[in-house]
């Protein structure tokens, strides 16, 4: 009888701890990730002036991480190095399944919470269409670049194009900002990277080309469908606490014209609204499409 008691109880005691919830981490030092949309040394500054703004709301000291790929953030918050990461949207969606990050945030531009892949190409060139990309060296960003990679490939294979069949040579950047450059100092005939609207006017080419004559040199060849905008994602086990307050803290800003003006100088965008899951499902289509299987 003594030791049926004994088993009923470690058997009780058992199912409380599975019952348990699971403890919130929270961190004494919040780490942020930022991904390479643009060069080091701007996304250095960006990364510093993000961590500024954070560590005047935050109750804690905030530290950055400056990865060189998407995969180096992704990694990171796998391991357990970052709490919170700035993510485009394809780097997102393999964050969730890779590292268990969840989205809170998304960015806007002009009032939408999406922006488009582009492909460009010099004034100059010949090239009109898609199909004057066959027999060209093309730039991508990253292979996980939503807007510099998974959406164009996505557009031209629609068109019937393959890119490791039908370019000349096909590059990886590393960044928007060297992808436009490429093309401009005719490296490559033509490049896929980011456009906030579909007609190039606010541009990773308008944006990042300072002399209005270079800016000049650039022509939009073609614009993808709108994609969801960037966002800002946080590891599942973060305290709800320190979830809120990152949110807040961004919320806020969105809300004055003040705090737009200083977001935009940081992020190049307008502001934040809330992001979930579910608003990255046509990021997710567009992953089975180009047949890049997310494990």
């Amino acid at each position: 009888m003594a030791t049926q008691k004994r088993t009923w109880l470690l058997l009780g005691l058992l199912i409380g701890i599975l019952a348990a919830p699971v403890q919130a981490y929270t961190p004494k030092t919040l780490r942020v990730g930022f991904a390479p949309w643009e060069s080091v040394q701007d996304l250095t500054k960006t990364s510093r002036e993000v961590v500024n703004l954070l560590s005047e709301e935050m109750p804690m000291r905030v530290e950055p991480f400056v990865a060189t790929d998407y995969t180096g953030v992704i990694e990171a918050m796998r391991a357990g190095k970052l709490d919170v990461a700035f993510f485009p949207p394809a780097a997102y969606v393999l964050a969730e399944r890779k590292a268990n990050a969840e989205v809170i945030l998304k960015s806007f531009f002009n009032g939408h919470a999406q922006y488009h892949g582009a492909i460009i190409t010099r004034t100059n060139s010949k090239i009109k269409t898609l199909q004057d990309l066959k027999d060209k060296t093309v730039a991508f960003v990253d292979p996980v670049s939503t807007s510099g990679a998974i959406y164009p490939r996505v557009m031209l294979l629609n068109a019937g194009i393959v890119p490791e069949k039908h370019f000349k040579r096909l590059i990886y950047a590393g960044g928007h900002d060297a992808a436009v450059l490429a093309v401009l100092h005719g490296k490559v005939d033509a490049a896929a990277t980011y456009t906030n609207d579909p007609h190039g006017k606010d541009s990773a080419w308008t944006n990042s080309l300072t002399n209005p004559k270079d800016r000049a040199q650039i022509r939009m060849v073609a614009v993808t469908k709108p994609i969801p905008a960037d966002n800002i994602a946080v590891r599942k086990d973060l305290d709800p606490k320190v979830i809120n307050q990152i949110k807040q803290t961004f919320l806020k800003l969105s809300e004055t014209p003040e705090g737009r003006k200083r977001v935009r100088e940081i992020y190049q965008v307008d502001g934040f609204v809330e992001g979930k899951p579910a608003d990255y499902a046509p990021v997710r289509e567009a992953f089975d499409k180009v047949g890049f299987k997310i494990r």
